[in-house]
């Protein structure tokens, strides 16, 4: 079985990181990872890729990236991490599943204290031998040890990143059979939350036993775990089991609505079945006569409940009920309803891509305003730029405005680093000359919650900043959120009429859901925004209208929603309020 695209770029990543323990130069280092997070990216699965001979196609992978991953589809190893296994010891690639702990300082426990696993680190922490180390500390130590307790929380959960494309395409499968009348996902992968545990699936069909025999045939299924009458579970390759349930097609909608979930909103619907005289199952509505009431379609479910159809990003029993039994169900927003991206990279700081390719990408995803967004000054290891590169960068722009004309407006952004001191990394006249600024955090991020809150609070009164970007700085599932009193950040960001963002890559989905629901209830506005790296990455936006969907939020919420001309006179009344 080759390995699928999760599992190759996890290879690519292991030796960039393997690379850089041993002082590898940054070029060299940052190609591989930057493969390996386009790699996790693709809507396409690479055996498919490189069999139409498309893998040079694929934004950082060169001839030699390309080769190897040919090796590794041919093989399922990567020659080269095997090599540079023998040099280091692999287990240290253990220690960088801690937050705080990047290679450069794996490298000096392992060379000045001879720690080469996460035991070895976790007693070197407790026995307070890390802080013998120059620029180590109690406070390094104690961080080390909240990162571990951290990683022991973590789960073999699915992120949804990983979980959408490939139920997509094994929808896409099922629906191809003549014996499927309809097939859809369920569960927590239907409700869009961020991890997934397995993925299930419902179909509508008289024939289960051929449904099943159709979907065991399919190469992604590595093993069948167990096969009853209506139900098979299987492992995928990579590890990922899935599970199928074959409903007759006239029992198909109440199927749905209870494998969808969540359990305590199914909770919630079957009591108010037994005050309507019913009984609410899997496989229909029942009379207390016990005659069966069949729902082909979920929103008959709904119906017979009295209830409007409840979308299941809702589906949390967390108000939606009453919601809609009051009528006041939010219009929720929709990916067709997305007009812009704001936060976005180039080949000028560390995208893939160069300005008229994004943009390009951008207007074919049907996007009427992009904000090209390159990282400030500051963040060098992102190549960030400095005051001339920007006005550099603005020459370009308008020339790639003027090629490809009015069909989308392309405008000058930056990335703007918030300061470990708080500090904003422009000065005051360079962030007036932008037409978008989003002040973000990427480092010190396990600064004490006091700190890292006043240099957020502090960005949200700043005068030259549009919104916040992915406010709580997490990596999902390396690294947990900073930690931030987001209600007072709500409270500034609402006051002086800053966006927070919602980063649509599913590595961040930041902010959450709960927090995005939060935000808007205080009066903050929010803007979706993909951080896209590369032209592929526009494609993301999916994923934080999930976000913003499970938030409860409308398009009038959502900035990036915004017709051109509504969004283009707000950026621009902020641009008047600070010059």
């Amino acid at each position: 079985m080759k390995p699928d695209n999760r599992a190759v770029a996890q290879l690519f990543d292991d030796l960039g990181s393997l690379l850089e323990l041993q002082g590898e130069s940054a070029f060299r280092v940052n190609a591989y990872h930057r493969a390996a997070e386009t790699l996790r990216g693709l809507g396409r699965d690479l055996s498919e890729i490189a069999a139409a001979g498309e893998l040079r196609t694929i934004p950082g992978v060169g001839e030699a990236i390309a080769a190897k991953i040919e090796e590794i589809l041919a093989t399922g190893q990567l020659p080269a991490l095997e090599r540079e296994k023998e040099k280091v010891p692999a287990t240290l690639l253990d220690l960088l599943k801690i937050g705080g702990v990047g290679p450069k300082r794996a490298a000096r426990f392992w060379k000045e204290l001879g720690i080469t696993d996460l035991p070895g680190l976790e007693a070197a922490a407790k026995e307070g031998r890390l802080r013998t180390m120059k620029g180590m500390g109690p406070g390094v130590e104690a961080a080390i040890l909240s990162g571990m307790a951290a990683l022991a929380r973590r789960t073999d959960r699915i992120p949804i990143g990983q979980a959408w494309p490939l139920a997509q395409a094994l929808l896409t499968r099922l629906r191809e059979s003549k014996k499927v009348r309809a097939a859809e996902a369920a569960g927590s992968l239907r409700r869009r939350k961020e991890t997934i545990g397995d993925l299930d699936f419902l179909v509508a069909s008289s024939d289960p036993e051929a449904v099943m025999d159709y979907f065991t045939a399919d190469p992604r299924v590595a093993e069948v775990i167990a096969r009853g009458p209506t139900k098979i579970s299987v492992e995928l390759a990579g590890g990922v089991r899935a599970q199928i349930w074959v409903h007759p097609p006239e029992r198909f909608g109440t199927a749905l609505q209870y494998a969808t979930g969540s359990k305590d909103h199914n909770v919630h619907l079957r009591e108010i079945a037994l005050k309507r005289g019913l009984s609410l199952s899997e496989h229909a509505l029942t009379r207390t006569s016990g005659k069966e009431i069949l729902c082909a379609r979920e929103e008959e479910v709904y119906d017979r409940l009295g209830l409007p159809w409840i979308a299941p990003e809702l589906r949390e029993d967390h108000g939606e009920i009453e919601a809609a039994q009051a009528g006041r169900l939010p219009d929720l927003l929709e990916l067709r309803q997305m007009r812009a991206d704001l936060h976005t990279h180039s080949t000028w700081s560390d995208g893939h891509a160069s300005i008229r390719e994004m943009a390009e990408a951008a207007r074919a995803q049907g996007l009427k305003v992009l904000a090209v967004t390159d990282h400030s000054q500051s963040l060098g290891v992102a190549r960030g730029l400095t005051p001339q590169r920007l006005r550099e960068q603005r020459k370009e722009i308008q020339r790639v405005q003027r090629a490809l004309g009015d069909a989308i407006l392309i405008l000058q952004g930056a990335e703007v680093e918030i300061r470990a001191d708080g500090q904003i990394d422009y000065e005051d006249e360079v962030l007036a000359q932008l037409d978008v600024v989003i002040a973000s955090a990427h480092t010190s991020l396990r600064q004490p919650r006091e700190k890292i809150t006043a240099r957020l609070v502090g960005a949200a009164r700043h005068p030259g900043v549009h919104f916040i970007g992915h406010p709580s700085g997490r990596l999902i599932p390396e690294r947990e959120p900073a930690d931030i009193d987001m209600e007072a950040l709500f409270a500034e960001a609402a006051r002086h009429g800053v966006a927070l963002e919602i980063d649509s890559h599913p590595s961040r989905l930041d902010l959450s859901d709960a927090h995005a629901r939060r935000a808007a209830e205080v009066g903050c506005l929010l803007a979706i925004n993909t951080d896209a790296h590369s032209p592929e990455e526009f494609a993301l936006r999916e994923y934080g209208v999930g976000v913003a969907r499970r938030a409860w939020l409308t398009p009038a919420q959502v900035i990036t929603a915004w017709p051109r001309a509504r969004l283009v006179a707000w950026l621009q009344k902020r641009k008047k309020a600070r010059t």
